[in-house]
């Protein structure tokens, strides 16, 4: 792990495994039972324990081992919280679909509560990373969350506000309502203002890698730019039209045949509201 290359492939191949593996869960307890969702959460638990003993064991080791590790700590930390999300048990206490014709400060009320408790968890994490990463020689983990939680936060006002392309088809069924906030728009105002932001961290990172001194620099640095250039791929295709969904679907099980509504019984399918 002590080549840059090596060490940015496998923060893309990190990314794209821990996203797609997590989806592959929860939509696979959307099949298998009404406790079947508790239980991924359950026995996810060693990723939380696991993330954060790992974190603990890095805090002194400056070597490209320990950048690393670190960095793969707080990715299993982000994925237990990411699975105890998407499985509907850390969210937040509104259950219920948005109204479409809404007014913007409701809207945004009801979507702060469908996931509050999970923002509560998200702050709280990296408060508790933080303190423990205080005066440390390696800081990569708290970096590396941090990254997850800021992308993350300017991922959800943007779905909010409203982007042209949103894959609902990755919402686990405990989470279906949460389509009903987000909003199709060709544009919002609040997204050239992440990707300047995000483009922005890319080159500090670029920056700090240019002149590390060290391999566990080199390779803490590495990975941090690697991850803030897919958070921004990640906010790009929001609006570019690609088919990035493709990278995860045939991971995915196959759905459940249902039984589709007649024309004459006059239900319709609810489609996302527009601005």
């Amino acid at each position: 792990m002590n080549n840059p290359w090596i060490a940015a492939v496998s923060a893309l191949f990190l990314w794209w495994f821990s996203t797609g593996i997590i989806l592959w869960r929860v939509k696979r307890a959307d099949h298998e039972g009404r406790d079947a969702h508790l239980w991924s959460v359950i026995l996810g638990l060693p990723l939380l324990v696991g993330g954060f003993g790992a974190l603990r064991h890095t805090l002194d080791d400056t070597t490209a081992t320990g950048a690393f590790t670190a960095f793969v700590a707080a990715l299993a930390i982000w994925g237990w919280l990411e699975l105890a999300f998407l499985s509907g048990i850390v969210a937040g206490p509104n259950t219920r679909p948005c109204p479409p014709h809404a007014p913007l400060w409701e809207r945004f009320i009801r979507a702060c509560g469908t996931i509050l408790w999970h923002e509560l968890a998200l702050m709280g994490t990296l408060g508790v990373i933080a303190v423990i990463s205080e005066g440390a020689a390696n800081r990569f983990a708290l970096w590396t969350f941090a990254i997850l939680f800021f992308a993350r936060i300017s991922a959800k006002l943007n779905l909010f506000f409203g982007v042209p392309r949103i894959h609902t088809e990755f919402l686990p069924r405990p989470l279906a309502h949460l389509s009903s906030h987000f909003r199709r728009a060709p544009m919002n105002a609040f997204f050239p203002a992440s990707v300047t932001a995000l483009s922005f961290a890319v080159a500090c990172w670029l920056e700090r890698l240019h002149t590390a001194t060290t391999e566990g620099q080199t390779i803490g640095f590495t990975l941090l730019t690697a991850l803030t250039a897919l958070a921004l791929l990640e906010h790009w295709f929001m609006v570019v039209p690609l088919p990035d969904q493709k990278l995860w679907r045939w991971m995915l099980p196959a759905p459940r045949p249902e039984t589709t509504p007649s024309r004459q019984s006059g239900i319709a399918r609810p489609d996302l509201p527009r601005q």
